[in-house]
């Protein structure tokens, strides 16, 4: 199936009032209604529970929604993965680094992923490869074992296999996950050059809020980390930029995750005027916990 004509305005990803459930539970996502933009960066945060790794599988193609619909540029998420129109960033695994390969080798199994292993690698992919690991910054690391890398040079070896297919998505489960401060600075710094260097659309999921939506790195005048922040507690909480979030909707969100260690939580309510979105103008609700809700989905819940 070939995608529909695509305009400038045209977004890379559509979210339209996503549901789903897993046989004999409640709704792990419901009512998730997103646009992402081509070349924005988008940050979806929330705790262990909260319905990211689901909608991560909806959006890989994995699962199928119970309702709604998801497009990626245009397509389907099955048609966007065997088109590799989207490169994936796992979690790291240990199990994984443990394997007898090079960084080099690594990188090649996505890039080579569906070809015959009875045929030479078209230099195209050699190629793609070799420039993947200069991006992240490995080229002198190239011929090491991975299990000699530290965590942070690995994650950025899984980050060179997604982009060796040449994407037009990436999407990055926990990158900063087991990874120190410096691992997370050079990490950072890759997926800002990757951004500066084209249209690359990237979507990075992780519970991780100091490393997505805390302060900015490296100063008042360093960039943020993202460009707009999707907080997902079942629903979706949503603000228009990092610094938009305020402690209210964290404490919403993250209420499960706070109330194991504090007892009940209480948040106080802030003003519709917090909610930076201008998509927010109409549709939408806050609740008494201070979130920015859609008006048919405002009951919070765990998934």
């Amino acid at each position: 199936m070939s995608p529909p004509q695509e305009t400038e305005s045209s977004p890379a990803i559509v979210f339209d009032r996503i549901g789903y459930a897993y046989p004999g539970h409640q709704p792990a996502v419901e009512g998730i209604s997103l646009r992402v933009q081509a070349g924005e960066r988008l940050a979806i945060i929330g705790p262990n529970g909260g319905g990211k790794s689901t909608l991560l599988k909806l959006l890989l193609g994995e699962l199928t929604p119970r309702s709604g619909s998801i497009r990626v540029f245009g397509v389907t998420p099955g048609e966007a993965r065997s088109q590799r129109v989207i490169g994936y960033v796992p979690q790291r695994s240990e199990a994984e680094r443990s394997f007898p390969v090079s960084v080099r080798q690594a990188v090649s199994m996505g890039a080579t992923v569906g070809l015959s292993p009875w045929h030479r690698t078209p230099r195209a992919i050699i190629e793609s490869v070799d420039q993947s690991i200069e991006r992240v910054g490995l080229s002198a690391l190239a011929e090491r074992p991975v299990g000699a890398l530290s965590g942070g040079q690995f994650q950025r070896v899984l980050l060179a296999r997604a982009l060796a297919v040449k994407p037009r998505v990436l999407v990055l489960d926990e990158p900063t996950v087991g990874i120190d401060a410096a691992g997370q600075e050079q990490l950072a710094q890759v997926l800002d050059r990757l951004h500066s260097d084209g249209d690359l659309t990237m979507l990075i999921v992780s519970h991780d809020v100091r490393a997505i939506a805390g302060p900015q790195r490296g100063g008042p005048d360093a960039k943020p980390f993202c460009d707009r922040v999707a907080c997902l507690r079942r629903t979706l909480h949503f603000h228009d930029s990092p610094e938009g979030i305020t402690p209210q909707v964290l404490a919403h969100v993250f209420e499960h995750d706070l109330s194991a260690v504090f007892g009940q939580v209480h948040v106080e309510a802030h003003t519709a005027e917090d909610c930076s979105d201008p998509a927010h103008a109409s549709g939408h609700t806050h609740d008494h916990h201070g979130a920015c809700t859609d008006e048919h989905h405002d009951q919070p819940g765990g998934a």
